[in-house]
């Protein structure tokens, strides 16, 4: 499954598609020069415990280490994403 992105300067999303719906979905906001939010992630019930929203929260990950940006997890999945792995600490806004 591919993980796609599309956005703006203020907002954007991770997601992958399937039939022309989204079946995972992660959201970001600009929160100021060089800070976004992950306020939201979602995966359809029946992809669950597939390691998608992982995926979709490394996938951010990667986006903000290429363009230089910060990252404040409030999505309560991504926040223990964070917890978990010590190798994202280096994007975590602090």
């Amino acid at each position: 499954m591919k993980i796609q992105r599309t956005g703006n300067e203020n907002e954007g999303k991770f997601y992958i598609e399937e039939n022309d719906k989204n079946i995972a979905l992660m959201t970001y906001k600009k929160l100021s020069d060089g800070v976004i939010m992950i306020d939201h992630t979602e995966v359809n019930s029946g992809l669950r415990g597939k390691g998608i929203g992982e995926d979709l929260v490394a996938e951010g990950v990667k986006y903000a280490r290429e363009n230089d940006l910060k990252i404040v997890p409030t999505c309560p999945f991504a926040k223990a994403e964070f917890d978990k792995h010590d190798e994202y600490q280096d994007v975590l806004s602090k």
